[in-house]
């Protein structure tokens, strides 16, 4: 739905989006609904309670005369990290809950669902203006929430040994070679960055800023399986001067020698995908590596990885356009002359993940969306195969620690220019 409809279709949008979510769970079987497969991760039942968990606890509640919550347990049982709006359930345990169940998951999500299609009708409502602007951040938290409900699904079906599929694919053509590298250079200057202009963004994209860049380049698309493997088979992972301090201890002591989910069978590498285990196409993007082994790749290659400044000005004015999730592909593919700006895989870049200046933390719960997040994690920017295309920009700032693999994670390379 573009941005700038967003106020006068509000209600189309939100029933559009929560039906979204449940079409993601459409093939899933009962059993699957609750499997936390790791700390990181969550259960596909509980990220549907925990959407609708928002729209109660932060709409409903304050703004709907007389509103009665679906059940008095829930607001601390599916709260994620809100501190400000009461207790948090145990992130690591959110796969004991057995109950709610499924059904009542459902249930709860149409009752929410009734109650605030009442309230989003009311157009004489007094906090009219507030009510909207707090729902359009209700349902980009979601489409954030379908991504995670993917990307958490897959790491459950990996940890199962008969590798099940979440949905039938179409084959995807292997064999085919990746374009030779090529470089987009810009010229030194000074540029501004971040959100500005209508259409939603998050805190975090604002206040849009100058910022001084040195001549860079960045590579015409992302580094490849087969250009990784090369990486593994030079002795990547045991050379210790490619490495940072953090990552080497790490690595060593999770014995990694490949990107997540890659299986060696023989001479031949697979890879669990949503389509259960599936040959390595050496032509598409290498996907589920962490910071450090994006940061060590491009070191062995002579390389660097962008800074999230350089990265936005690089592709400011570049349509919203590639492998995102309503292309149905749900794995990144083979470049095919595309620039891979946007889907396929979160890009890493070398920036920590800290505030803009002039950025000020709100108060409350707005405030610990984001806010509260800025240390110690990297900046990914672009999408990727399982982003919704309405939910990325060119300023959009995705994060996470240094180590995560599970997300759909990979490398473009930048270098210095004069």
């Amino acid at each position: 739905m573009p941005l700038d409809t967003a106020l006068t279709d509000i209600s189309e949008y939100f029933t559009r989006v929560r039906a979204e979510s449940e079409a993601l769970c459409e093939p899933l079987e009962l059993e699957d609904y609750g499997v936390q497969s790791m700390p990181d991760a969550s259960p596909a039942k509980w990220h549907l309670a925990h959407t609708t968990w928002f729209y109660e606890q932060l709409i409903l509640g304050p703004y709907q005369a007389g509103y009665q919550v679906y059940h008095s347990a829930f607001a601390d049982l599916f709260n994620s990290y809100y501190e400000s709006l009461g207790s948090l359930f145990t992130r690591a345990e959110r796969g004991v809950l057995s109950r709610p169940t499924v059904a009542e998951v459902y249930r709860y999500r149409a009752y929410v669902n009734d109650a605030m299609a009442t309230l989003l009708a009311d157009t004489a409502h007094r906090a009219r203006e507030e009510i909207i602007s707090r729902t359009i951040l209700g349902l980009n938290h979601e489409q954030q929430h379908q991504e995670l409900l993917l990307t958490d699904i897959k790491h459950a079906f990996s940890k199962n040994p008969l590798r099940p599929a979440y949905k039938t694919l179409a084959p995807q053509k292997e064999g085919g070679a990746a374009p030779p590298l090529g470089w987009l250079a810009f010229d030194a200057g000074v540029h501004e960055i971040g959100h500005t202009g209508p259409g939603f963004a998050y805190d975090n994209e604002t206040p849009r800023h100058k910022v001084y860049l040195d001549g860079y380049a960045l590579a015409d698309r992302l580094v490849t399986n087969g250009e990784y493997l090369e990486f593994m088979a030079a002795g990547g992972y045991e050379d210790a001067d490619l490495w940072l301090s953090d990552a080497w201890a790490l690595i060593r002591e999770q014995g990694w020698q490949a990107p997540l989910y890659w299986e060696k069978s023989g001479d031949r590498w697979t890879a669990m995908t949503l389509a259960g285990l599936q040959p390595v196409d050496m032509a598409a993007p290498v996907c589920h590596v962490s910071f450090y082994e994006a940061a060590a790749y491009a070191r062995w290659r002579g390389k660097r990885l962008p800074t999230e400044a350089e990265w936005e000005h690089a592709v400011a004015r570049q349509a919203v356009a590639g492998n995102l999730y309503d292309a149905d592909c749900l794995r990144p593919k083979a470049a095919g002359g595309s620039r891979q700006f946007f889907g396929d895989v979160w890009e890493w870049t070398a920036s920590p993940y800290t505030e803009y200046p002039g950025y000020h933390r709100q108060s409350g719960p707005f405030g610990e969306y984001n806010g509260k997040f800025m240390s110690s994690q990297m900046v990914l920017r672009g999408g990727s195969c399982v982003t919704p295309k309405g939910h990325i920009r060119p300023t959009y700032r995705n994060f996470f620690y240094p180590p995560t693999r599970w997300q759909y994670s990979g490398i473009r390379l930048a270098e210095d220019r004069k």
